[in-house]
């Protein structure tokens, strides 16, 4: 059987959407695998470069790990597999015990993930429903999106008249185009403007000079992950984010296509995990599903799995090729500021239709009191240093809703009992 259905004729109309489980033409699907590359080539890199990981390497085991993401969920959940910003803090303040130490954090925290996806599988929906309701679901959607806001507008204010050409002419593409126009507005005013930038003179010399001398081929750095309990004690917190962050996704692309995927969550935290985990073995940074790609997902209207698939064979391919990953680093901070300031944004208002889809009760003051305070912690990037840790507010806006909402609840059904 195969493994995509062909939509209609391989082609689309401006109202129509693709599923999951469809395709559209090879050579449209591989134009949206390109704009779904784009879309997180940017944050993928730079995770490793933060953290003192090798890029390629990262490279290689995000593409690896989307396919088996893929796998896992049968087709039912597109994502790509990026590099985790969760994982920057624990990984900074462990870089001192070398990557080896590191990658047994990664491996680590990956095992922790697959642990509590099969606890997922195995108790099924109820669980889920009990842990993360549709208002903790929406929050963390919400609080994913809001939190890197700061990246997007800090890109965009590094160049303001890029960023601000890329947002135009992806708006009007995106809100006046017809066909194809609409369809890849991202990746049109991405290359658009990107092209001008490097054309203009708006990359750093350094990094020209860099694309001019890599190499065309090369093989990824692998390293063996050692495990040290000082550093894998700091990877507990990003268990829970990724936790979050996957179920998240799976909500807002449940959210996307109206389809019910509670049934896939356990799978995709078992995929994520395992791809983590993977990632830590090779040499890599541990991986989550992709906000920005979720973005993409909801302009496009186009969910099909086939596109993720082609996004994360080219990325394993690009991780053999300097000169490829040198040529993304060319990207100028204005393009980035300026697609990222839309895609951000619209992983908002996903989080936002979660609440309003499943009738959320804002009125409610466990809802409201934690949501609220969640919200603030996570768009505010609330930062608290604990030892050597350094946890910001993604963590705490996750973790605050994530544990507070249930406690609260619970306390307030006790109060009427």
């Amino acid at each position: 059987m195969a493994l995509w259905t062909v939509h209609g004729d391989g082609r689309i109309t401006d109202s129509e959407t693709v599923a999951p489980q469809e395709r559209v033409s090879w050579p449209l699907t591989i134009g949206f695998g390109v704009q779904h590359l784009v879309a997180m080539f940017g944050a993928t890199v730079l995770v490793p470069t933060a953290t003192g990981l090798p890029v390629a390497t990262t490279l290689l085991f995000s593409g690896l790990g989307t396919l088996l993401f893929l796998v896992i969920t049968k087709n039912r959940v597109p994502s790509y597999l990026g590099s985790s910003f969760a994982f920057v803090a624990p990984l900074v303040a462990a870089r001192e015990q070398g990557i080896a130490a590191q990658l047994g954090g990664v491996v680590a925290a990956g095992l922790l993930v697959i642990v509590v996806g099969i606890a997922v599988k195995a108790l099924g929906v109820r669980l889920l429903e009990s842990v993360m309701p549709p208002v903790v679901s929406g929050a963390v959607v919400i609080i994913i999106g809001l939190n890197l806001s700061h990246q997007a507008t800090s890109n965009f204010a590094k160049q303001p008249v890029l960023a601000a050409v890329t947002t135009v002419v992806i708006l009007l593409a995106g809100v006046l185009g017809r066909g194809l126009l609409f369809r890849f507005s991202i990746l049109l005013g991405f290359m658009a403007v990107w092209m001008g930038g490097l054309a203009f003179g708006a990359v750093p010399s350094e990094k020209i000079t860099a694309l001019r001398e890599a190499a065309w081929v090369g093989v990824p750095q692998l390293h063996q992950p050692e495990l040290r309990p000082s550093v894998v004690l700091l990877m507990l917190p990003v268990v829970i984010v990724l936790v979050a962050e996957v179920v998240g996704h799976v909500k807002a692309v449940a959210a996307l296509t109206g389809r019910n995927l509670d049934g896939s969550a356990g799978d995709a935290i078992i995929a994520n995990g395992l791809s983590t985990a993977l990632s830590g073995l090779g040499g890599g940074v541990g991986t989550t599903t992709y906000s920005e790609n979720i973005g993409v997902m909801a302009v496009t209207r186009v969910y099909t799995t086939a596109a993720f698939a082609f996004a994360g064979v080219f990325a394993a391919a690009l991780a053999f090729s300097p000169k490829a990953i040198a040529l993304f680093g060319t990207i100028p901070n204005g393009v980035l500021g300026g697609c990222t300031l839309v895609l951000y944004g619209l992983i908002v208002l996903i989080g936002v239709r979660i609440w309003m889809d499943r009738g959320v009760d804002l009125t409610n003051p466990a809802n409201a009191l934690v949501g609220g305070a969640a919200l603030v912690a996570g768009v505010g990037d609330l930062t608290i240093e604990i030892g050597d840790l350094s946890m910001g507010g993604m963590v705490w806006g996750s973790l605050l809703v994530v544990i507070l909402h249930p406690v609260m609840r619970w306390l307030r059904a006790a109060r009427r009992n």
